[in-house]
């Protein structure tokens, strides 16, 4: 910390102890303007008089266009003294003192002030970057005092965690603080078409990041609620385990797996945003478990409302609806039947990625995951193919068979002549067991 800033906190502390307050106004940024100064001035707030301050500091000069309770000089350091807002009914925005003329003159300089702070009525070509300091720090910061510049432009609240996310930037804490107390100015004076366009340029496999961070600024809990809401669901981690998990935290965990085998999907990480919405809505307690019964259905509706509110083409609501609505029918071990219904479904091959996404999720069990896959290769077979046209009985029936290794044997062998081609039909069928058993079995 720059000797200067140290001695005006030392000073700070001294009004303080004699009753009064006292800050450094902006500390963040004078400790940034005093890195390369050679004299230090520091601009501070306090809520003593100059008569006051006069008797405390005997040298304090008279107040000046610059400053309006006056200046004190000490060495190569000097202190302008500012009034504080105590009105009880004044803004809360505005009651902290944030900018001074200097520190204005000073970031006019550098290159730093907006436009639209220093003289709101000009006209400006649209920058996407306008607003914030160059990336090359490292961080995502607001440029000069980051509550005056966002309270220009709220959508820079949104804009910085799109660049945070899809960057993979930290957030200035002087701007993630900033952006935290205008949650709800952000919400009331952003239009929502706007907040949804920032978020279709968040890339998919950062959109679980981008959306961790609306929930911690507390934007999401007034954009989707019932996403918010998640976060006070509880559910089993997986069947096997009794770890117990957020629905929002699993929802965060598998946004942030389906884009790994389906990469720039942003249609899919959607759906998987949204996949569990309904479970607010079915939760149910019963003997010491949390059941969740039709969410996929009710999560689908649910969506459909959400994303109507927020004006999202019809092309896409009906994709994303769709996928949340059969988000769990590759969970279960399907049979041929329910492989070849799965099948039929558009938007499939997202889906098994969903399902994919959920098991690693939730620690891993493949077991019905790999058997459907299984399956899956077989649902371009015919179906004829797939079982004989005689069952285990039919076949006993008419060898006069007893249940025994016999019966598999004769029906496998069934099983091959049909894919062969060799059996069409059933009297077919019947002519080539009895055949198969006079000259395999019997003798």
């Amino acid at each position: 910390m720059p000797q200067p800033l140290k001695d005006a906190i030392a000073l700070c502390k001294t009004i303080r102890r004699n009753g009064y307050d006292a800050y450094v106004i902006s500390a963040a940024l004078q400790e940034r303007l005093l890195e390369n100064e050679e004299h230090g001035e520091v601009d501070i707030a306090t809520d003593m008089q100059p008569s006051e301050l006069r008797k405390l500091f005997p040298l304090l000069d008279s107040s000046d266009e610059n400053a309006d309770l006056g200046s004190l000089q000490e060495g190569d350091m000097l202190m302008r003294f500012y009034p504080m807002d105590t009105l009880a009914s004044s803004h809360p925005e505005v009651a902290a003192s944030r900018l001074t003329p200097r520190l204005m003159k000073k970031l006019e300089d550098r290159g730093e002030l907006p436009t639209a702070l220093a003289c709101p009525y000009i006209p400006e070509v649209p920058d996407a970057y306008a607003g914030f300091c160059d990336f090359s720090d490292g961080v995502v910061n607001l440029i000069g005092v980051p509550d005056a510049t966002l309270r220009r432009n709220y959508l820079l609240g949104v804009r910085a965690l799109r660049f945070a996310a899809n960057y993979d930037l930290p957030m200035e804490p002087n701007t993630w603080v900033a952006i935290l107390r205008s949650a709800s100015r952000i919400l009331d004076y952003v239009p929502v078409s706007d907040i949804v366009d920032e978020w279709k340029k968040v890339e998919a496999e950062n959109m679980a990041q981008f959306f961790e961070l609306l929930y911690e600024t507390q934007i999401l809990h007034g954009l989707i609620p019932e996403l918010a809401a998640l976060s006070k669901i509880k559910q089993r981690k997986s069947e096997d385990e009794p770890e117990l998990e957020t629905a929002w935290q699993h929802t965060l965990d598998k946004m942030r797996l389906y884009p790994e085998t389906l990469p720039y999907d942003w249609l899919g990480t959607t759906a998987c945003l949204f996949h569990d919405v309904g479970k607010l809505y079915t939760a149910e307690y019963t003997d010491g478990e949390w059941t969740f019964h039709q969410h996929p259905w009710v999560g689908a509706k649910i969506t459909r409302k959400i994303l109507k509110r927020l004006r999202f083409p019809t092309e896409d609501l009906e994709v994303i609806c769709h996928l949340v609505r059969h988000h769990k029918r590759f969970d279960s071990m399907l049979t041929d039947r329910g492989i070849r219904r799965f099948k039929a479904l558009d938007e499939y091959p997202r889906i098994i990625e969903m399902a994919r996404a959920d098991v690693k999720a939730r620690g891993g069990n493949y077991t019905a995951f790999n058997h459907n896959m299984k399956y899956l290769e077989r649902a371009d077979v015919p179906e004829e193919m797939l079982e004989p046209l005689l069952n285990g009985k039919e076949i006993m029936d008419f060898t006069g068979l007893n249940p025994g290794p016999a019966v598999g044997i004769i029906r496998q062998a069934l099983l091959q002549a049909q894919v062969a081609g060799d059996v069409t039909s059933i009297p077919e069928a019947v002519e080539f067991i009895r055949t198969y058993y006079e000259k395999e079995i019997r003798n």
